[in-house]
């Protein structure tokens, strides 16, 4: 089983178990999380989420060998990133949250993580660019210049650096992050529940717009990406385990 879920009381906690592939999204946490999501939304006793990768990471992003699977009808790509939720959703971060990790960690409406976690979006050293919505989903939630920074450099934000700017709500030690959710959202639940998912539709609409424009150019511009020279250098690098030599074509 590749997706854990329990339940503490209203909240929902999903774990991602791929251990051995770091927590490499694939068709089947996929279609786990997209099981999990359905039950968060369509279950009234269940007033809010939290996804988490497990004690040593998050994720390390998308399965480059097998892929994600096939988009799912209500949640989109990994089955949450294109999902269109009510209920809050925490991330609780540990170690690090890469690529399509960190894409899921924007999906979410709260961070908790521990001070030693880590941020990225790595994609270019593949040749490619975040394709889950992380290209303009980045920009809204941290500052112009150090979303840029993380596109352009492949370069990871501390989990520390990341609260000072305003994207990780709560800081824990190692190792306590999912307490650090839990105890969120159990703040969260001590209020009445209509109100906080209408106040949450309100505040993301705000933030987010329609980003029906945004996934269109996003799935174009990946479309280009793969078609290139530097992609395919970009991914025999990577199973070869050696630095790439991109050439720009």
């Amino acid at each position: 089983m590749s997706v854990e879920v329990e339940r503490r009381g209203r909240v929902q906690v999903v774990t991602l178990r791929r251990e051995a592939k770091r927590n490499a999204l694939d068709a089947e946490i996929t279609a786990g999380l997209d099981a999990a999501m359905n039950e968060l939304e369509d279950d009234p006793e269940l007033w809010c989420g939290i996804l988490t990768g497990g004690p040593r990471f998050f994720s390390a992003g998308a399965d480059l060998a097998g892929g994600v699977g096939e988009p799912t009808p209500r949640g989109g790509t990994v089955g949450l990133v294109e999902r269109r939720r009510t209920k809050p959703l925490i991330a609780a971060v540990e170690g690090f949250a890469l690529g399509g990790g960190m894409e899921l960690v924007l999906s979410c409406d709260l961070v908790v993580a521990a001070r030693d976690a880590e941020f990225g979006l790595p994609e270019a050293r593949r040749g490619l660019m975040p394709d889950f919505g992380g290209a303009f989903r980045v920009a809204k939630v941290l500052p112009a210049n150090v979303a840029r920074e993380l596109l352009l450099t492949t370069d990871t934000l501390s989990a520390e650096r990341a609260e000072r700017l305003g994207f990780v709500n709560v800081l824990t030690e190692p190792g306590d992050a999912l307490d650090g959710a839990l105890a969120l959202a159990e703040r969260i639940c001590e209020h009445a529940p209509l109100a906080i998912r209408e106040s949450l539709s309100m505040v993301n609409v705000e933030i987010a717009g329609d980003e029906e424009e945004a996934w269109a150019r996003s799935h174009a511009a990946h479309e280009r990406l793969l078609a290139t020279e530097d992609f395919r250098e970009g991914i025999d690098a990577f199973f070869g385990r050696r630095p790439p030599s991109f050439r720009g074509s």
